[in-house]
């Protein structure tokens, strides 16, 4: 059994690095803005290609996550009764199913109503004088969402990292703070160099 739940940790602690897909949409994001406010139907079009297929990558990860997460309760020493009685993993229960509520509004919601609008475009045609205007609200908020979700996942990751044994609970609470900050200057800024 020792194999097996080395192996599903494995496969846990991965899809967790794999749903940086906010971190990396934040980027896109910011790297279009540099095209400036009009429409770019190639770079426009790319980054919504980008963020639409993202998507259904990250509903894999927070799947497997979950799955493999469970399966390392019922296999490992806590027991499936520390999903409810140990507040670490409960906190990183609902901060999963929030982030999965948050990527099924912005895919079933947000990105099919920026495609309809980009839908008639191609790459010759004159886009409508009030294109961006109509996207900027979508974008505004899918971007604040996945400023969210980024947040999410590295407080979950810091969590997850006290699981068996935690941290001084000051530490706790600053590194949950530099979570939200460096979400924030990740949702503003380009972030060239990695941490600034």
């Amino acid at each position: 059994m020792g194999t097996l739940y080395d192996f599903l940790r494995f496969f846990h602690v991965m899809s967790f690095v794999f749903m940086s897909v906010p971190w990396f949409n934040l980027i896109v994001v910011n790297e279009r803005a540099l095209f400036g406010p009009s429409f770019h139907y190639h770079a426009d079009r790319y980054m919504e290609n980008i963020i639409k297929h993202g998507a259904t990558r990250c509903f894999t990860f927070q799947c497997t996550v979950l799955v493999t997460g469970v399966l390392l309760l019922v296999l490992g020493p806590l027991g499936i009764e520390a999903l409810w009685s140990n507040w670490i993993l409960l906190v990183k229960t609902i901060l999963l199913l929030c982030l999965t509520a948050s990527l099924s509004y912005v895919h079933f919601r947000l990105q099919p109503r920026i495609e309809a609008l980009l839908a008639d475009l191609g790459p010759d045609a004159k886009a409508p004088d009030d294109l961006m205007a109509k996207l900027k609200p979508y974008r505004v908020r899918r971007k604040r969402m996945a400023t969210f979700c980024l947040f999410a996942v590295m407080t979950i990751i810091i969590l997850g990292m006290q699981v068996y044994g935690t941290f001084n609970p000051v530490l706790t609470i600053v590194l949950i703070l530099g979570a939200g900050a460096f979400a924030m200057r990740a949702s503003r800024s380009l972030v060239r160099f990695g941490w600034s």
